[in-house]
């Protein structure tokens, strides 16, 4: 389980598995409903793995963010995306207090916290996966 073939489609909602490359394009299937979709080469696609966030600092990858949140939760489900603007910020400057709140948006926020509510119950954001993840990383 590799955020290496985890997916956010522009325009499209939730998250995909890569699946197959094709010529065109690749094969996708969501992990919110399992349907498989064609992508194509034109679409807007972003790795999970290649993600990061704004930070006065520094920029601090989706993966240490999840498991940021996994920590705090114990591997179970975070707070709903669709809490309330205040709440939602509140609760991100706990698990990374140093974001840069001028250039991470509100739909930012509620983005990362839908990503780790869809990949929880798949077991992607458990504290294992998540360790093995940024094991696998620092290797390459």
């Amino acid at each position: 389980m590799s955020f290496q073939k985890i997916l956010a489609i522009s325009g499209k909602p939730g998250l995909y598995e890569l699946k197959v490359q094709t010529r065109s394009g690749f094969v996708a299937e969501s992990l919110l409903d399992g349907k498989k979709i064609t992508v194509s080469l034109r679409s807007n696609v972003s790795l999970l793995s290649e993600i990061a966030v704004f930070t006065y600092n520094e920029e601090v990858k989706l993966i240490d963010i999840f498991k940021s949140i996994a920590t705090k939760e114990n591997g179970e489900a975070t707070i709903s995306h669709k809490e309330t603007d205040d709440k939602l910020k509140s609760y991100f400057r706990e698990i990374l207090p140093e974001y840069d709140e001028d250039r991470v948006y509100t739909s930012d926020i509620k983005k990362i916290f839908n990503w780790y509510n869809i990949l929880q119950p798949k077991g992607y954001v458990t504290l294992d996966a998540l360790n093995a993840e940024v094991k696998e990383e620092t290797a390459e």
